[in-house]
């Protein structure tokens, strides 16, 4: 659809055009906006202010961009399209910590789904599911041998789980033998997450779990945000893939943080 058509239609449409292209790019500035979508600097400006309000994108002096912050944590649909080799080699490693039998717990991280995608082929079973994640929910549904559980709560559709203090009540009343979960940031022997509501359920879910697993790519190692989620003594084990740099690694094992590199196949295409 061009420009000009979008702009007949009213803004809603052209708002959700330019959500997707800055979700498919990671950032734009406005000009390049403006010119593309042909409107005036100021209709770009008035829609990216809907647009992050919308809590979609953030934006920045001349530009907009989808990547997190210390504040701001990235739309799923921008996190599903990101570190895809890096969080399938997690996932993969986590798959030998999963034993038939096992109550597992997902948190709703893009990280944690991959785990999902791998459940479902797997000779793993019989298992129990537990998670709060929408993406996973369906991914999970059909799958034989799996006895799903949903963690209700109010719906995010940034974040396409379910929040709030009915999830964390349900997320408290279960004892799952393990629990994977990822988060934004870590540094300093802690995990951070921007969003105080995310943090509230993965304690609790933290909380519910005999081990807890912290999955993480290393585009979050050596960075911090707005929250403090809990010092990585609290997991069990941490699976970070081989992208890390020694410096980062070495902020764990100065923090004694028990960890396993998890190596990523290299030059095979995604399956998406």
């Amino acid at each position: 659809m061009s420009g000009g058509d979008q702009r007949e239609r009213g803004p809603a449409p052209r708002q959700a055009a330019i959500a997707e292209r800055v979700l498919a790019a990671g950032s734009a500035t406005a000009a390049e906006l403006a010119e593309r979508f042909d409107v005036s600097l100021m209709t770009i400006h008035r829609d990216l202010d809907e647009l992050e309000r919308q809590g979609l994108v953030r934006k920045f002096r001349g530009g907009v961009t989808a990547q997190p912050s210390g504040v701001f944590e990235s739309n799923v649909a921008y996190r599903l399209k990101t570190m895809h080799a890096e969080k399938a080699a997690v996932a993969e490693h986590a798959l030998k910590l999963i034993e038939p039998g096992m109550a597992v717990m997902l948190d709703d991280s893009t990280s944690t789904l991959e785990i999902a995608r791998r459940l479902g082929s797997s000779s793993i079973t019989p298992l129990t599911v537990v998670t709060n994640f929408l993406e996973a929910l369906t991914l999970l549904s059909s799958e034989r041998g799996i006895h799903l559980m949903a963690l209700g709560g109010d719906y995010d559709p940034l974040h396409s789980s379910f929040l709030g203090v009915s999830c964390m009540e349900a997320v408290q009343l279960l004892q799952v033998d393990i629990c994977f979960t990822s988060t934004s940031a870590v540094s300093g022997g802690f995990a951070y997450h921007q969003e105080q509501h995310i943090v509230s359920v993965k304690r609790a879910m933290l909380d519910s779990a005999a081990k807890n697993v912290l999955l993480l790519d290393h585009s979050k190692l050596g960075r911090v945000a707005l929250h403090r989620l809990a010092p990585l003594s609290r997991f069990d084990l941490v699976l970070v893939d081989d992208g890390a740099s020694a410096e980062l690694l070495r902020d764990l094992d100065e923090h004694k943080v028990p960890y396993e590199v998890c190596a990523t196949a290299r030059g095979v295409p995604d399956d998406d």
